[in-house]
């Protein structure tokens, strides 16, 4: 027997989520909840939310983690969605939303066995189209190994992978992580 596939509103989604104690992520119309992660995950997501806001403090930037979302509209399409991207910077004064980023200058996402498909493909293509965002990074895991996507100035992006001896360098925000601070306790 097939079903019609629900439809929500944005104002819908944003509703029923201020009410829900599970996350979910919006997708056009559609509602995906979203999984919890393992200690390896919310300690590397916690050691760059820590690391960032320590060096943000006092200044322009903002540094939120895992339940702050990111609104954009949908690659090639008229439709909205909402992330919850692991770690995001936003430098805009223009960022007066309080339930969610619209400006973001850099987006971190800790790839996991359910998202990385996801993270690599779907979200990659959707926050390239953000104007604001300079750089998107993916940190693995499961090996000292992060993926850094970066707008060039001309609407280009290009990407650097980088290991246990290289900086992290985000030219958005004029910082630098080594991967010692990326990966502090966990290898």
């Amino acid at each position: 027997m097939r079903s019609p596939i629900p439809v929500f509103s944005v104002a819908e989604y944003l509703e029923a989520e201020s009410k829900s104690e599970v996350r979910h992520e919006y997708l056009g119309g559609q509602i995906f909840a979203m999984a919890g992660g393992s200690k390896a995950h919310n300690l590397i997501t916690l050691n760059i939310a820590s690391w960032l806001r320590s060096q943000l403090r006092g200044g322009a930037c903002q540094v939120f983690m895992s339940g702050m979302q990111v609104k954009l509209r949908a690659a090639n399409q008229s439709k909205t969605i909402f992330y919850y991207p692991d770690v995001v910077v936003t430098c805009s004064p223009e960022d007066q939303d309080s339930y969610a980023v619209n400006y973001p200058n850099v987006i971190f996402e800790v790839l996991s066995p359910g998202t990385e498909l996801s993270d690599r493909r779907e979200k990659l293509v959707n926050y390239q189209t953000i104007d604001s965002l300079q750089e998107y990074v993916l940190v693995s895991q499961e090996e000292i190994k992060v993926e850094v996507y970066r707008q060039d100035g001309q609407g280009n992006w290009t990407k650097e992978v980088l290991e246990q001896e290289d900086i992290l360098v985000l030219n958005s925000i004029n910082l630098s992580l080594t991967m010692a601070d990326i990966y502090e306790d966990i290898f």
